[in-house]
């Protein structure tokens, strides 16, 4: 009987309804680990189709190409001496399954469906989905395996019925918000409770539309000690040894990723979705309104980053009330990055509105309506430039700001995506601190200083009046971020916040501007989800509402 296993673990980048593209990506892995001598191949959970398909399942021709493509990667097993374990939804007899299988040698050799639905969050399982048996351990090569396939790791009925493997594999496609991996240990170590075996977790790597699947696959002994971690944001394969001792399967000990802050792990989670966001939907680049603050800087860093400099257009478009110190600045931050700055002024745009709407505007004050006019016409003249040279707009609106409603809809809300929309104010600040120190793993961009100091330490401002300032019509932004945290993460009531020390006047406004601008936020642009409660399918909440 085998005393010794090679187990890869397949880290990949894969996209939704990309069925040749994945195949042949499973494959190459395959032919990796193969002249590696790995007796089995570990794949991320609905490897086949991407992660995840939603409502593409329920097409007949999805689920079909799905089919042909699993028999086609189980075909591809046939006289080799590895094995795969790969996932694909299945329709069977009407009913749909999130499907796992362990192909060996031409024919399928162990298959299951996934139990436990998520229903809750990003997660829609349940609508598209039906629910499978309770998985029970099998034997291959000497060992008996037990799989959870992603959310059947966190049903403690799913465990039980795993009693008896001697080997735990989990396959996920896990998406990234900041604490998400010490969750992650958490659970598995529940696990090795219970069961009492080692167990290896493997996510998927990839940005898909607002989520970011951050990898960070690893393998825990029984004695919960961390043996191998992956790199988090980049496809990586490791092949693990396994040997039985004293009829326990052991394994080797492996490199184990490490990450310095929350600001790393956050930044490449941007990235990632930014660039594959970009290339996976064919836009040549971004383009990127420049203004001199903070938001448009960093969102300019980290398209860099990502992308390479040559496929990011800066353009800054003054009016009357821009500073020559954010001229300065976008003009600096621009060079530092690498990139040509363009300069389109909308003075002349701005008095044509204003002569165009004079006589209904006639005995009128100045107000908001002509601030929001600057915006418009700036996003009309970004739209403009990525009508003509295919390039997509980058909003850079942050959640402090979506979530009270500071942004205009049809101007500075332009966009097709939006890398800082979960992203406070205070997290911006941190982000440009903790760049301008360090570099992330894959950078396009320069080291060094790239954000120059004086874009963060100066006052924000939207520069839509004379002497305005962010802080005329908010509270500062420590104070907000904190109010909008307790508010929207902790799903606080208004009294309790108050308790807490905070202003009673300021935080009934702030509430009450969270929930006016509902609105809006339906007409935002998606961006990278990095906390429980972005404003997307974790948070639904309805436009027409009353309740406070």
């Amino acid at each position: 009987m085998t005393e010794k296993l090679k187990i890869a673990l397949a880290q990949v980048n894969l996209t939704v309804g990309d069925f040749s593209g994945n195949k042949d990506k499973i494959l190459s892995y395959y032919d990796k680990v193969l002249a590696q001598n790995a007796d089995l191949v570990v794949y991320p959970e609905l490897c086949i189709s991407g992660y995840p398909p939603e409502d593409l399942v329920l097409r007949k021709g999805f689920t079909k190409n799905s089919q042909e493509t699993l028999d086609e990667l189980i075909i591809a097993t046939a006289g080799r001496n590895t094995a795969m374990v790969i996932s694909a939804p299945i329709n069977e007899g009407g009913k749909i399954y999130n499907a796992l299988f362990v192909a060996e040698n031409g024919r399928i050799i162990h298959q299951q469906y996934k139990h436990d639905l998520p229903n809750y969050g990003v997660f829609d399982e349940k609508r598209v989905f039906d629910s499978g048996q309770l998985p029970a351990p099998f034997e291959f090569r000497g060992a008996r395996l037990g799989i959870f396939i992603c959310e059947d790791m966190w049903n403690m009925k799913v465990t039980e019925s795993l009693r008896g493997s001697d080997i735990v594999i989990s396959v996920n496609a896990s998406p990234f918000e900041v604490g998400k991996h010490k969750k992650r240990i958490n659970r598995a170590e529940e696990n090795i409770d219970v069961l009492h075996k080692p167990i290896i977790y493997m996510n998927q790597i990839c940005g898909h539309d607002d989520l970011v699947f951050d990898g960070d696959s690893f393998v825990i002994s029984r004695g919960k000690e961390l043996l191998l971690r992956l790199s988090r944001y980049g496809e990586e394969l490791a092949v693990t040894n396994w040997n039985k001792i004293e009829n326990e399967w052991v394994c080797g000990s492996g490199e184990v990723a490490e990450y310095s802050c929350n600001e790393q792990v956050v930044y490449q989670a941007m990235m990632l979705g930014l660039k594959d966001y970009v290339e996976k939907n064919h836009f040549p680049g971004v383009i990127i309104g420049m203004s001199g603050g903070v938001d448009s800087a960093l969102s300019a860093a980290i398209a860099v980053d990502a992308l390479g400099a040559d496929k990011v257009r800066l353009v800054m478009m003054p009016s009357r009330y821009t500073s020559e110190e954010s001229v300065i600045d976008a003009e600096k931050c621009a060079r530092n990055l690498g990139v040509e700055l363009e300069t389109i002024s909308i003075e002349d745009a701005f008095e044509a509105f204003e002569d165009a709407l004079s006589v209904p505007f006639s005995g009128k004050e100045r107000d908001v309506t002509e601030e929001n006019l600057q915006s418009r016409i700036r996003g009309v003249l970004l739209m403009a430039l990525s009508n003509k040279f295919g390039h997509m707009v980058l909003s850079t609106g942050n959640k402090s700001e979506m979530s009270v409603g500071y942004a205009t809809l049809y101007g500075d809300m332009c966009g097709g995506y939006n890398v800082l929309k979960d992203a406070y104010k205070g997290q911006v600040f941190a982000l440009c601190k903790w760049r301008n120190g360090d570099i992330p793993e894959g950078s396009k961009g320069a080291e060094g200083e790239v954000i120059p100091q004086n874009i963060i330490t100066k006052p924000p401002t939207a520069e839509l009046r004379h002497d305005q300032k962010d802080e005329d019509s908010l509270p500062p932004y420590d104070v907000l971020d904190d109010i909008l945290h307790q508010l929207i993460e902790q799903e606080k009531c208004v009294e309790d916040i108050i308790s807490g020390g905070h202003d009673r006047e300021v935080v009934e406004r702030i509430c009450h501007l969270l929930y006016i601008s509902e609105y809006k936020r339906r007409q935002s642009p998606p961006g990278v989800k990095i906390s429980p409660k972005p404003f997307s399918r974790d948070r639904r909440y309805p436009i027409t509402n009353r309740y406070r």
